[in-house]
């Protein structure tokens, strides 16, 4: 394992084996004790999009409501669809609010917000390119979310995980905002163990991973667009070695994307001493 390899693994917190029970456990009980210590928390907000993340994430949060009614703490879940106009995948998200069953769902069309910001823009003589445009989308999605759990007096719940973490592979101060991050720690493969434990329909695990965010390459895989595939990028995150070009990419990502894992930086910590 290379030096750098070290300490993105130790940065990443990627077990090589999980134990999906107490796994499950585990990150349900840093949801609770999270909503516990802010006596403020009445509802927690999720944008479901019928892939494997907000899927795992979505079953997990309603899964921990559950538990803190019944141990006499009112809250609830709300899941949010945010469709740009019409989404593709529209069926897969219903299935995926099936199998979450959460307390509430609401539905923002995104479409109407962001195509007049991509005018003003415009009109201002700023004009969006069509991944520019996609980015767009996702902060208009982030800000959804924060409206709604502004005001139902809740927090907006993040689908971050460690493989995707690695490569910066969301967009910042969009999909990357949220108050907290349930199954950071997690790689794809784990996230996937945990889907099928929990009961999921296989369809919305197995199904290619895409952000789907550009109009001129609509579903997109992610695998195509970082150039490496998730299988790679798990080995690496469990510290296994792989192919050195391989090890390259992934490392490209991760220091590039580095301005995306922090918050603004200050005269105090910047340059970083390390």
């Amino acid at each position: 394992m290379s030096k750098l390899q070290d300490i993105i693994v130790k940065e990443m917190k990627v077990k090589q084996h999980i134990d999906s029970n107490e796994e499950i456990k585990e990150i349900k009980q840093f949801i609770k004790a999270y909503v516990q210590s802010h006596s403020f928390i009445k509802t927690l907000v999720l944008g479901i999009s019928g892939g494997q993340d907000s899927t795992l994430v979505g079953k997990l949060v309603q899964l921990a409501v559950i538990e803190l009614r019944s141990e006499g703490r009112d809250c609830k879940f709300i899941a949010v669809k945010l469709p740009y106009g019409v989404q593709r995948d529209a069926d897969e998200v219903e299935d995926a609010l099936k199998f979450i069953k959460p307390d509430s769902t609401l539905t923002v069309n995104i479409k109407p917000a962001v195509d007049q910001s991509v005018q003003s823009l415009q009109e201002a003589g700023i004009t969006l390119t069509d991944f520019q445009k996609g980015n767009e989308k996702a902060r208009e999605r982030m800000k959804v979310q924060f409206s709604i759990a502004s005001s139902t007096s809740g927090i907006v719940i993040g689908t971050d995980h460690s493989a995707e973490n690695i490569t910066g592979f969301y967009t910042k101060y969009g999909d990357g905002a949220a108050d907290i991050a349930p199954i950071f720690g997690l790689n794809k493969r784990q996230g996937k163990q945990l889907l099928k434990f929990l009961g999921a329909p296989a369809h919305l695990y197995e199904k290619v991973p895409t952000a789907d965010l550009e109009d001129n390459q609509p579903q997109l895989p992610d695998e195509e667009a970082l150039g490496v595939t998730y299988d790679l990028i798990d080995d690496y995150l469990e510290g296994k070695e792989i192919p050195v070009k391989v090890r390259e990419t992934i490392e490209k990502h991760y220091v590039r994307n580095a301005h995306k894992r922090e918050l603004a930086y200050t005269r105090y910590t910047w340059p970083k001493n390390e």
